[in-house]
């Protein structure tokens, strides 16, 4: 039976991918760990954990996220999305233990007309993006077997994302201003989580960097019009341009990701965004209800 440790378990993917397990998965040895039960910053407890049993895959959903906030806490963002990263790389190794870790859209500047591929050069604007590239440079640099995701704009039922805020905000304020000169591809988690899944259970062998989002392009503008009137929400939204809505951390004009080489790997295709955001917005209410 193939055995998968999943750490960063009390994140929105780490919580997706239990109930998908809980539903379907249930043929494969699954251990999940949160950041409280496992301090992956903390070497000597991912090599007890180790040393205590056998993985086949370790899936990496642990990572430092506040995009923000990593501006003044670089060194936490680089212990945890870096250094980290590279402890448990090298763990993997020793163990022999295929490893899937999470990366971002945000290792890109945005200055490209079209959707990034793997090939294109990674230039993060910001210092969460940079200690994310840290991370991927480590496991490159350390492992063969290692898988190398990258996604955007993730959102779900669980925890602090950007469909949850909005839906909050829209039942508060008669109207919301929202930046409209920010594109990229929404991603909803318990898709993200499915093909991990389909990675772990498929065994593939085409290691690497891959891109996965949800299909098609969308401004932060009109996601969140369509998070409003797929949730029947009367809130009136305002675009507004990058300049006028100053963040600490600068973001990526365009972070659309290029998906060909991952579709031609999955056995399921790739829903589009439109279609996982009904079924993330039907679910929150279905459970409201």
């Amino acid at each position: 039976m193939i055995s998968v440790l999943v750490t960063g378990a009390n994140g929105q993917l780490g919580k997706c991918l239990q109930d998908i397990v809980i539903q379907k998965h249930r043929d494969l040895e699954w251990v999940f760990k949160t950041s409280e039960e496992l301090d992956i910053t903390d070497q000597k407890c991912v090599l007890k954990l180790f040393d205590e049993n056998e993985f086949d895959y370790l899936v990496n959903c642990a990572a430092y996220t506040a995009v923000d906030r990593a501006e003044s806490e670089k060194e936490k963002a680089f212990l945890i999305n870096a250094e980290a990263v590279k402890y448990l790389a090298e763990t993997c190794k020793i163990n022999d233990t295929k490893l899937v870790h999470i990366s971002t859209d945000f290792v890109f500047d945005g200055t490209n007309d079209k959707a990034y591929t793997e090939e294109d050069t990674a230039s993060p604007l910001n210092m969460y993006g940079a200690s994310k590239l840290k991370g991927e440079q480590y496991i490159q640099g350390i492992l063969e077997h290692f898988f190398i995701i990258r996604t955007s704009w993730v959102y779900s039922e669980y925890g602090h994302n950007f469909v949850k805020t909005m839906l909050r905000l829209g039942k508060e304020r008669d109207q919301i201003n929202v930046v409209n000169d920010q594109v990229g591809s929404p991603t909803y988690a318990k898709d993200l989580a499915a093909v991990i899944i389909e990675i772990v259970k498929s065994e593939y062998t085409e290691y690497g960097l891959y891109h996965y989002s949800n299909g098609g392009v969308i401004s932060w503008f009109d996601f969140t019009k369509k998070i409003f009137e797929y949730s029947n929400i009367q809130t009136d939204v305002f675009p507004v341009s990058s300049a006028d809505y100053i963040t600490h951390a600068k973001r990526p004009k365009n972070s659309a990701l290029d998906k060909a080489k991952i579709s031609n790997q999955l056995k399921s295709t790739i829903p589009n965004w439109q279609e996982s955001l009904k079924k993330c917005i039907n679910s929150i209410i279905n459970e409201k209800a």
